[in-house]
This record gives structure tokens, sequence and C-alpha cells, in this order.
């Protein structure tokens, strides 16, 4: 019979597991810290636990950890990891090394129902959701762990349409028994579904990313089909009803493409929605897709030209450098659809 996973429950679950198993109470809060401060991956090796109360968890429960399966390193020093799911899925993990912080870029599904036509988790489509286990496997068993100061829920899916598990893993990180991680260092990103952005609003005190790309609806809608279901005006009534003026970031995340979303018309329309909300516009540069006709990259004048205007009319923007590109491990890139080679 396949063990149960530690990783993942919350610290009131491990209390009730070791009463269930004849362990005192207090075996629980031992458990929470050997799996989520310690990070150990053996049962065996938590010492303070009594021989006899070892071999007992043993039997049905494991840590839960799973070592990557392969790895890839880029020249400006990122590394894209390959990791397993319980499952038999896999996910693709990004470790961006930078100035003094290391960041992870976690994935929360096995592919993706977004669609989004410039992403290609997106063109892989959706084989699968990841457990609050596989979530934190990402970080846990990240080779860079003590390294870590910031995470981000935007590698492969859609973390709204997770979200049960997205929210646990934050919720665990977060915990005095489990990571006690300031929420400031976490960041969800999501391209807006409806039945999720209020819960991610109202239930997680982390900073928020909207995947925007264009502000205008029907171009949107023609990149990203959730538009068609919930525009971004309906988010932005939403979005603008929270004070984002203390620790809690909003920002908004910018693909730009040659002709199709970096010409004035659209920089004026940015700063006629955003103008009066406190937030940030992240530009990214376009990684080509094998085989894409259907986009172009914009040249590092025009997304100039973008971010000053921006900032000259009040909103906040900046050009967010690209990693990763070399080992197909930047914005938009990660796949795990069995047919492609792995990593």
């Amino acid at each position: 019979m396949e063990k149960v996973a530690l990783l993942g429950m919350m610290p009131a679950e491990l209390k009730a597991l070791v009463v269930e198993e004849g362990l005192p109470a207090f075996a629980g809060k031992q458990l929470a810290q050997w799996v989520y401060q310690k990070g150990v991956g053996d049962i065996q090796s938590m010492s303070n636990i009594s021989v006899a109360g070892r071999l007992k968890l043993g039997e049905r429960y494991e840590v839960g950890l799973m070592a990557p399966i392969a790895e890839r390193h880029s020249v400006d020093g990122t590394v894209k990891y390959l990791f397993p799911t319980r499952s038999g899925g896999r996910v693709e993990t990004v470790f961006i090394p930078e100035d003094g912080r290391g960041t992870v870029c976690v994935s929360c599904q096995v592919g993706c129902k977004m669609g989004c036509h410039f992403c290609m988790t997106g063109r892989q489509g959706f084989q699968g959701q990841l457990t609050t286990t596989d979530i934190l496997n990402q970080i846990y068993s990240l080779p860079e762990r003590d390294q870590l100061t910031n995470i981000v829920f935007m590698g492969q899916g859609e973390p709204l349409d997770n979200f049960d598990a997205v929210l646990r893993a934050t919720q665990l990180l977060m915990a005095p028994e489990g990571w006690a991680w300031s929420p400031r260092r976490m960041t969800i990103s999501t391209v807006g579904l409806k039945k999720g952005l209020k819960r991610l609003l109202d239930e997680s005190p982390c900073h928020v990313a909207i995947s925007l790309h264009n502000p205008f609806h029907e171009e949107r809608a023609a990149m990203i089909p959730a538009e068609r279901s919930y525009a971004f005006s309906e988010m932005l009534e939403l979005l603008r009803q929270y004070d984002w003026s203390g620790q809690r970031r909003l920002s908004f995340e910018y693909i730009v493409f040659s002709g199709q979303n970096d010409t004035t018309r659209h920089s004026r329309e940015l700063v006629k929605q955003l103008g009066q909300l406190r937030c940030r516009v992240n530009l990214i540069r376009w990684h080509a897709l094998p085989g894409d006709s259907q986009f172009a990259k914009s040249d590092l004048t025009r997304m100039v030209t973008m971010r000053d205007y921006l900032t000259h009319h009040g909103v906040r923007c900046t050009i967010r450098a690209s990693r990763g590109q070399d080992i197909e491990a930047a914005c938009g890139l990660l796949n795990t659809d069995p047919s492609r080679p792995s990593l």
C-alpha cells in the first residue's frame, strides 16, 4: 500500500495522526518541526520521537520528498529542474539567483487549461492537478532551498484553477509551525478566474500578479481565452475594492509583442485603466515558441518607450530581466508534454 505523505499536512492534522497512532499529542509538533522547519526526508531520522513511535509511523507514512530527476543550467545562473509528482506526472521548476536574491518559480498543475496562445504550457494542455505535497516538494526538495528569498507561483498551470492546493501550500509556508515565511516573500500569479480571484484577494495575504498582456477586451481575448468568461474590466472593478497601499503588492505582467500590444494606443489605455490603482506593470520580453508565427517580439527601444510613457503618466513600470532563455526556462517556455524531450 502506498504510504501517505506528511508533507502537505497541516500542524493540526499531524497532531491528530500521532494521537491516532498511539503517540503523545506533543509528537505532532515534533513532526511539524522535522518536516517543515528542518526539512528532514526520513521519519527514522526524527531523533526526538521514540524509536517505537518512528517505526509505527513508518508503517503508514513517509515524509514525501522527491528529488528532481533532471536539471539544466543556464549561462546566466538560472537552473531548471524536472520534478516527479506523486501521481506519476512531471513538472518543471525554475530557480533564479540574482543580486543576493534567490527566487523559485513553482508549478501548480501538469500543463494548463487556460490555452494562452503565446505559452508553451498552454499549448501542452491540461494533464493533471498537483497536490499540496507536489507543490511543496518543488520548494523543500530544491537543491538551492537554503538560498531562497522569494517564491512565485508563476510556473506551469493556473494557480486559481487549483487554488485549494496552492492556498494550503502558502498557509503551511507561513505557519509558525511551518516555515514561518512572510507572505511578502510570495507572489501568486493568475490570468484571472471569476470563481477564484475574490478568494485569492480575501483568503491570501500574498502578493498578487495579474497576467494582463493587453488592455483591450477583444485583443486580450485573442491571446488569453479566459478573457471571454471574465473580462479584465470586471477584474479591475473587483481589484479597486481592495486597499493596495499596505505591504501587499499588486502587479500586472505584460509580455510585449511587436505591433500587437506595444503601441501608443495600448500605453494610453493602460494609463486610463490603471492610473488610479496603486500597482506596478512588469514588461516582459517575448520568447519565441518553436514553430510560432503568430507573435513577434518587440525590440528594446519600443519597450523602453512604453515603460517611460507609463511611468511619466503615473503608472509604475519596469522591464523585467529575461533569465534562462537558453534552457527554455524563461517566461512562457515551460512544458512537460510527454511527446517532447524532458528538459
